[in-house]
């Protein structure tokens, strides 16, 4: 399908016919035109599937200066080796949904302090215990925007936070930043550790035995960011030992996470099946990305969100 012939040539790849139905209006009003993954493509919209149908649609389109991810993760991306085809400048959906997440991993942290997956697995009254959000030691691993809105989250808890990131800049809403070199200290005196950081080949299993170990007795884990930066196996046995007052997750390695795996019997683990941004969620927030970067490209304008090869986010 093609419209007028000012504006440069936008592609959408997809394995399905079902295309979102505000697309070809989008790409109209951002001055574009919609076209199939060929010669005329400049731009391609990718809104997942098989990684095979993106090989082929680029392969088809040797034209193409910039993709449009819909996630805001891209290490199946960057595993897959897309990222380093040259001339093409990638963008991802990072930031757009932070306010689901981050509100996810505040649930997901309140639960876990108040042993809410214990008593909900109860049959009896059992005994009191809980602890407050207010006032607690929160370590924040990443300073994305999940990361900050999650610690705009926090601000009425009057929590100390913490957090640990590649590069010791500041970030709003957090007492201080440290980097990944200080991570074990700082795991030492959290009460609550949420991970939101990217997941790269620098961070796979970034919570492993060891750093599992140095945390505080007690202490709660809440991952809404990737399975594959915290060690299972570890966890599975940090939590079976007691040592971990809790953990809760959105994402497990691997996903999904198999029936009658260890964790789903442990009275300690809260999961929940990677649905911290539903696809009723992500819609109107990934329309909004693709729109304004639809809006840039065409107008030549910087784009939002772009993805660093070298970083893998």
């Amino acid at each position: 399908m093609s419209g007028p012939t000012a504006g440069p040539g936008v592609s959408v790849a997809h394995p399905g016919s079902d295309l979102p139905g505000w697309l070809p209006d989008a790409v109209e009003a951002a001055g574009g035109r919609l076209v199939a993954p060929g010669p005329e493509t400049e731009g391609l919209l990718w809104f997942g599937g098989d990684l095979a149908v993106l090989r082929s649609a680029l392969a088809s389109a040797p034209g193409t200066r910039w993709v449009q991810l819909p996630s805001a993760g891209v290490d199946a991306y960057a595993d897959a080796g897309l990222l380093e085809a040259p001339g093409i400048t990638w963008t991802s959906a990072k930031g757009s949904f932070a306010r689901p997440v981050a509100e996810h991993a505040l649930a997901l942290t309140l639960a876990t302090l108040r042993h809410l997956p214990e008593r909900a697995r109860a049959r009896s009254w059992g005994r009191s215990a809980g602890t407050s959000l207010f006032g607690a030691d929160v370590l924040v691993l990443g300073a994305g925007g999940i990361a900050r809105t999650y610690l705009d989250l926090l601000a009425p808890f009057g929590t100390r936070t913490v957090v640990v990131r590649r590069r010791a800049e500041p970030v709003p809403g957090a007492e201080r930043t440290v980097t990944t070199d200080h991570l074990a200290a700082e795991l030492a005196r959290a009460d609550v550790v949420m991970v939101a950081a990217a997941l790269t080949t620098q961070t796979r299993a970034l919570l492993g035995a060891d750093e599992l170990a140095a945390m505080k007795p007690g202490a709660v884990l809440v991952n809404i960011a990737r399975g594959g930066l915290v060690d299972t196996d570890a966890l599975v046995a940090a939590l079976a030992s007691g040592r971990l007052g809790g953990a809760a997750l959105d994402v497990t390695d691997p996903e999904p996470l198999p029936d009658g795996h260890p964790l789903w019997d442990l009275p300690t683990a809260l999961i929940t099946p990677h649905t911290a941004d539903t696809p009723e969620m992500v819609a109107p927030l990934l329309r909004a990305r693709v729109e304004e970067n639809l809006r840039r490209f065409v107008a030549g304008e910087p784009l939002d969100a772009v993805v660093d090869p070298a970083t893998g986010y």
